[in-house]
């Protein structure tokens, strides 16, 4: 019987320890899955997406690993020792050396540890820290307060959006890449702790200390995006710190002043709890205490839940089951200090349950009551060994049994990397959200609408919002200099506004804080509310915080940027013209307006901005150019220049080197106008034939002569309009004698066809102070009808290639007698004022200051003057400036429109200019000995190339011009290259361009910063 006893004894015991070590053994698997992921980051750490379904209530994670390193430390430890961990203290890195000895004096004396940075720069802390680390016999650990990244506390870093702009964000990716790159950074700097992210859910508008720090007001939302960035940071050993716990959210004080009175039920309470409770359950390793007092979880009178028993131990330890590390808020706070002189409310905290005391005053005084507490059993020592070990435990996690000093080496850059900046970007643009889109009125297709104009209004107003709307279409744009603050000027602003039928307004110096209206005044609102009674269209932009909509008339179209910064500026616009779409979700409710509320709008195929790693270029690469040009600048290749990049739909770079002239100041700028010189034969003419192509108006296998009948019966009579677009037709290239015969034996002009006044008769400008007779064109034709052939023939008896200007100006007269008007007003009407190009054109002078445009030759042999403003090309010259092989100027902007439209096979923002297998037709190689395409230049095969880089694709094609300019659009790689300079100021015979081969070296760095990007990739 006994034997049988025993047996089942036996059996039960070997049951029991098997629930053991099945329970320990889950619970270590958990502890290697968080420390896995930690290390290895793999892809599937990230947040899942918002839409899957919620997951049941998940038991605590033990986050704090078991170490031989922390057993040993703790047991070498005196009490004052194991006192000195409990502290974590405040300094700064932009004091006085009085301030940092008084630090190393703390760390000597008392053994603290650790400290929370404030206020400074990142080498001065990262110096400080090497210093204090330096001092101390266990690492310290270093925190910051860095909610929204470095920048929240330190100069030189970078700034990510606030929290509740992220709030309306919808892909919870995007806030856990953001904890990740905080993360990253925070490692960098020699930081541990970051105390973020704020898990308040802000129910309470009138929130003064919370507000836009929380991610909004619906529970569930903020616990998706604390945990997305709790474990951005924890998957690399970056302690995670939710606050401010129970939930700061609903109060309508600050307790950095005052002790806040939360009188919320049980039930209220547990919906402030959500985000705590989800986070616990995941992996939070650290939780910070809200200094409040919250009558349901504890009543003792003024107690500060910071200091409540029943809060920390009780609720938060026993209740929710958190293990990993309990930080108090700031120690030095009204809130808390209300209960008592700093030691004892610094010994309530550790009583009720916290681990580190957070900015703590009276240090010394505090280690003595400490240990007059522990001697009188106040407080066990085992509770002290407890709190140190977990501490002790959180160090080892972060890496600090293995500490080494901060690399001051390339910190500054490592800090602010392109792959940061991009990040930021994404997210603003994320962020943006349509509240209200009535009958669909944005995206805005047509730019030929005249009816639209802008007002900005607000401390800061809109500079890079007005002129990115200007990207896309020109129009009338005013500003009050800050808030109309009188009818007066409310009457005024509605005379300019009368033409108008829509008014886009701008509104900034919107405030974070709920005090006067969040810096929205009466007359904003009244200046929207007057716009509405005109039956204006009124298109409303909010830079700030979405509370400040409650203050604003309903308008036809609502957006809240949520933030202001030159990213939102910049992005705002391309939403309003569709170059992006829009997936914000408003974070908080305000009037009628939902938690969750907002519409997506989406992109119409219009050019957009971005940065190089946001079409998988790598922008330290490209830096490369500003080397280059600066470079050629310097040893005077040109006078200036601009380079602008686009892939994907995207300008990523547009930088402008150098002046107009060596001889002044004037710098060159993105509305710099440039003589295009011979990309006007593809950017005007060939454009011109594609499009009547399309309209089969244009046979391109008959004969010119068909269209031209003056050829019929000359040397001219059998070419096609092939063989004038492959350069193939026989003529000659140029033909000097066409303004020699204007000329005197002597060199001089002839008074017959030039003055230097314009008249009825002298009408055509030839030069900035000379005119040509209006009769001059005809007859400059029928010279050309007249010249000879070139000599280039084959075997067959057919013309070989020849390059010629006299092709496209033939070109240019099959389109005028085709279209029925000129080419300039043909581009204009059918191509450049559709895609909404205020620069590109013809005759620049007639709608430009001539400060605006480059300057060209200083021309002697000819015209006798310096050119600005009228084309450098003589032939062209004589003709009034439109010819089909010159006479076009224009900016780089407007190009990469013009090219980006090609490249997407004839169609931009909505509106279809070609048959999509137009371009391709006429853009695919028909020469490749002479790498001719039908009026493009292609590609050499051999690479042996003076400005088309060899590792351009076969498929590219492009052109240049004379005076140093290249347009270059690559298909394989969705790349539109533009390279725009005046080499020819002020001589033309400076031909270092290409020798130096300026445009291909810079070309090669825009492809070897795709190599350079794909590299990168895993």
């Amino acid at each position: 019987m006994k034997n049988w006893l025993f047996g089942r004894f036996r059996v039960v015991v070997i049951v029991v320890a098997l629930v053991v070590l099945t329970s320990v053994a889950s619970v270590a698997w958990k502890m290697m899955s968080v420390k896995t992921t930690a290390v290895n980051k793999p892809a599937v750490a990230a947040p899942e997406p918002k839409h899957k379904a919620p997951k049941k209530r998940r038991d605590p994670v033990l986050v704090l690993p078991e170490n031989e390193w922390v057993d040993s430390t703790l047991k070498s430890l005196s009490i004052e020792q194991k006192i000195g961990q409990l502290f974590m203290v405040a300094t700064f890195s932009n004091r006085d050396e009085s301030h940092y000895r008084y630090i190393d004096k703390l760390i000597n004396d008392y053994q603290i540890g650790g400290l929370i940075f404030f206020q400074g720069g990142p080498v001065s802390q990262a110096q400080l820290t090497n210093r204090y680390q330096a001092h101390s016999n266990i690492p310290l650990f270093i925190g910051i307060d860095g909610e929204w990244g470095l920048g929240m506390r330190l100069d030189s870093t970078i700034s990510f959006p606030k929290q509740m702009v992220l709030g309306a964000i919808q892909d919870d990716r995007l806030i856990y890449r953001m904890g990740d790159d905080i993360a990253r950074q925070c490692k960098r700097l020699g930081i541990h702790i970051n105390f973020a992210p704020v898990s308040d859910v802000n129910s309470n508008p009138a929130n003064p200390v919370i507000g836009i720090r929380s991610f909004g007001e619906d529970k569930e939302n903020v616990a998706r995006k604390s945990i997305a960035y709790m474990k951005g940071l924890q998957h690399n050993r970056i302690i995670a710190t939710a606050k401010h716990f129970p939930g700061h959210g609903d109060t309508d004080a600050d307790s950095h002043f005052t002790l806040p009175v939360l009188n919320h039920s049980l039930e209220q309470l547990n919906s402030d709890l959500y985000p705590y409770r989800e986070m616990i359950a995941d992996s939070l390793m650290g939780v910070l205490n809200a200094h409040l007092y919250i009558p349901a979880l504890d009543n003792t009178p003024n107690q500060a839940s910071s200091l409540s028993d029943k809060v920390v131990n009780g609720l938060l330890r026993k209740d929710l089951g958190f293990r990993g590390l309990v930080f108090t808020d700031a120690m030095n706070m009204r809130g808390v200090l209300k209960n008592g002189k700093p030691a004892d409310v610094n010994l309530k905290a550790l009583v009720a349950g916290n681990d580190v005391l957070l900015y703590p005053e009276s240090i010394a005084e505090t280690v003595s009551r400490i240990k007059d507490a522990i001697n009188s059993k106040l407080i066990s020592e085992k509770i002290i060994d407890d709190k140190v070990k977990r501490i002790l435990q959180a160090k080892y996690w972060a890496g600090l049994n293995q500490y080494k000093p901060i690399d001051i080496n390339n910190l500054y850059n490592d800090l602010n990397s392109e792959k940061s900046k991009e990040l930021n970007r994404e997210l603003s643009e994320a962020s943006v959200t349509v509240v209200k889109n009535d009958n669909n009125l944005i995206p805005i297709g047509s730019v030929m609408d005249n009816n639209i104009a802008s007002v900005s209004m607000g401390e800061g107003s809109g500079v890079a919002f007005q002129k990115m709307l200007s990207t896309y279409k020109p129009m009338r744009s005013y500003s009050f200099y800050d808030a109309p603050s009188s009818q007066d000027q409310i009457t005024e602003m509605l005379g300019y506004l009368q033409p108008y039928n829509t008014v886009i307004v701008d509104v900034h110096g919107i405030s974070s804080k709920p005090g006067r209206n969040y810096g929205i005044t009466t007359g904003m609102v009244e200046f929207v509310n007057q716009l509405k009674q005109q039956n204006k269209k009124v298109i409303l932009c909010l830079f700030g915080t979405p509370y400040s909509i409650q203050f604003f008339p309903d308008t036809d179209v609502l957006i809240c940027a949520n933030q202001d910064g030159k990213d939102q500026q910049e992005i705002v616009p391309q939403i309003i013209f569709g170059a992006l779409g829009s997936k914000g979700r408003l974070p908080v409710s305000v009037l009628a307006h939902k938690s969750g509320g907002g519409v997506s709008t989406t992109s119409i195929n219009r050019i957009a901005f971005g940065t190089p790693e946001s079409v998988g270029m790598d922008g330290i690469s490209l830096k490369k150019i500003d080397e280059i040009a600066t470079a050629a600048v310097n040893d005077h290749v040109f006078p200036g220049c601009e380079v602008l990049v686009a892939r994907q739909g995207k300008i990523i770079y547009e930088k402008q080197f150098g002046g107009l002239s060596y001889r002044t100041n004037e710098r060159v700028t993105p509305e710099t106008i440039y003589d295009l010189a011979s990309l006007t034969k593809v950017s005007a003419t060939l454009q011109a034939v594609m499009l009547l192509y399309d309209r089969k108006q244009i046979s391109l296998d008959e004969k010119a002569s068909k269209y031209l009948p003056e050829l019929a019966g000359t040397n001219k009579q059998n070419f096609t309009v092939r063989d004038l677009l492959l350069h193939r037709s026989g003529l000659v290239s140029f033909y000097p004698s066409l303004w020699d015969r204007t000329k005197t034996s002597a060199g001089g002009l002839l008074p017959e066809y030039y003055s230097s006044k314009q008249d009825t008769a002298y009408y055509l400008q030839v030069a900035p102070k000379l005119f040509a007779k209006g009769a001059l064109r005809d007859s400059v034709w029928k010279w050309v009808v007249e010249s000879p052939m070139n000599n280039r023939r084959d075997r067959a008896g057919s013309y070989g290639y020849l390059y010629s200007d006299l092709g496209f100006l033939t070109l240019q007269k099959i389109v005028e007698r085709v279209a029925g008007q000129s080419l300039d007003n043909f581009v204009a009407a059918n191509i450049y004022e559709p895609l909404g190009l205020p620069y590109l054109g013809f005759n620049p002078l007639r709608r430009f200051p001539e400060k605006q445009i480059a300057p060209t030759e200083q021309d002697y042999r000819f015209r006798g003057q310096l050119l600005q403003g009228t084309v450098h090309d003589q032939m062209a010259a004589i003709v009034g400036g439109v010819s089909g092989h010159a006479g076009l100027f224009g900016t780089a902007r407007d190009l990469a429109v013009l090219l980006q439209m090609n490249l997407w096979k004839g169609n931009y923002a909505g509106k279809r200019y070609y048959e999509q297998a137009t371009v391709p037709f006429f853009s695919r190689m028909y020469d490749e000995s002479h790498h001719r395409g039908l009026g493009w230049d292609k590609a050499p095969a051999d690479g042996n190339s003076s400005f088309v880089s060899p590792l351009a694709s076969v498929n590219s094609f492009g052109h240049t011009g004379f005076t140093g300019t290249m347009v270059w659009v690559d298909p394989e790689e969705d790349l539109v290259f533009i390279f725009l300079s005046n080499r020819v100021n002020p001589d033309p015979e400076n031909t270092a361009i290409t020798t130096h081969r300026t445009r291909r070296k810079i070309q090669d760095v825009v492809y070897g910063s795709l190599i350079q990007r794909k590299s990168q990739l895993p």
